[in-house]
């Protein structure tokens, strides 16, 4: 159970509680509803109340973010290691390795997956991921403990309040050395995986540096300003410098690394309820490493 307790100042002294949940917590409509139906979710002074309860000085109000039992998913708890960076009462961020999925696969099936072995870590809690990562990509994700801290995290990803750094190793070196990339995204006609660069797709946009030229190969910060399925190996791609080890958009070569040479490696988060700015390195995995003179 995740409960949130604050005391009533004079400044929202008269006003109804409805309006402090809102302004203090940032609880949406729909989640305010769903509270309305759950017994004693909300509580003025250890007393169960309507959001309609006028407030006043020194009021104690306890609400229960917690997700309802009722609507969780059904994800097989798995008990694998997880390499954790970070964990309090309403956050959760990983390492994730190479050859794991986020999710079982519709058309796969799948032993162990991130969502599986969170459900073993956090007693069968529903599964609530902010970032997600492909199969093969490594590095920082972050999971919600409750459907509220997934909301509020949602509410700023792409944003100086939730940003991600990646590092990447691509063919060749791209001129210039800095820059952005702003080309829209849709799904490949050919392909029920394959991602495509469309003139009427999503648009998309992500920023890139040279940090290290390397004869014929370059490693990269990769910064997603939008946050597509593919996208930063797509970009890489499409400006002529996929990624190595990349089989969907380059060219497989399991000689040199035997995955998308792509690790989610920097993170900045403002916390959604203590508002500290959380700061997290995963570091750069080994078989990119090796790729790295």
């Amino acid at each position: 159970m995740r409960l949130l307790t604050t005391t009533v100042t004079p400044s929202d002294d008269g006003k109804k509680l409805k309006h402090l949940l809102r302004s203090r917590w940032h609880i949406s409509s729909t989640l305010l509803k769903s509270l309305k139906w759950r017994g004693s979710a909300i509580l003025l002074n250890d007393k169960p109340v309507t959001v309609a309860a006028v407030l006043h000085t020194g009021d104690v109000v306890t609400v229960d973010i917690s997700d309802d039992a009722s609507l969780s998913e059904h994800i097989v708890p798995v008990d694998v290691p997880l390499d954790i960076l970070y964990e309090d009462e309403d956050l959760l961020i990983l390492n994730k390795p190479a050859g794991i999925a986020v999710h079982s696969a519709a058309l796969t099936e799948e032993t162990v997956t991130v969502a599986g072995a969170v459900a073993h870590h956090l007693g069968g809690a529903p599964f609530h991921p902010v970032n997600r990562l492909d199969r093969g990509v490594t590095g920082i994700m972050v999971v919600a403990k409750s459907g509220y801290i997934h909301h509020r995290c949602m509410d700023i990803l792409h944003t100086d309040e939730f940003r991600r750094e990646y590092r990447g190793i691509c063919r060749g070196i791209p001129s210039p050395v800095s820059g952005t990339i702003e080309l829209p995204i849709g799904r490949d006609p050919s392909s029920v995986l394959k991602r495509c660069i469309d003139p009427n797709g999503s648009p998309a946009l992500s920023a890139y540096e040279v940090l290290q030229a390397m004869g014929d190969r370059s490693l990269l910060r990769l910064r997603p300003l939008t946050g597509r399925t593919h996208q930063l190996r797509l970009h890489c791609a499409a400006i002529g410098h996929p990624l190595l080890g990349d089989w969907l958009y380059g060219t497989e070569d399991k000689s040199l690394i035997a995955r998308p040479a792509l690790h989610s490696y920097e993170l900045w988060l403002r916390h959604p309820l203590s508002g500290q700015m959380l700061h997290v390195i995963a570091p750069l995995p080994e078989d990119m490493i090796r790729l790295i003179p």
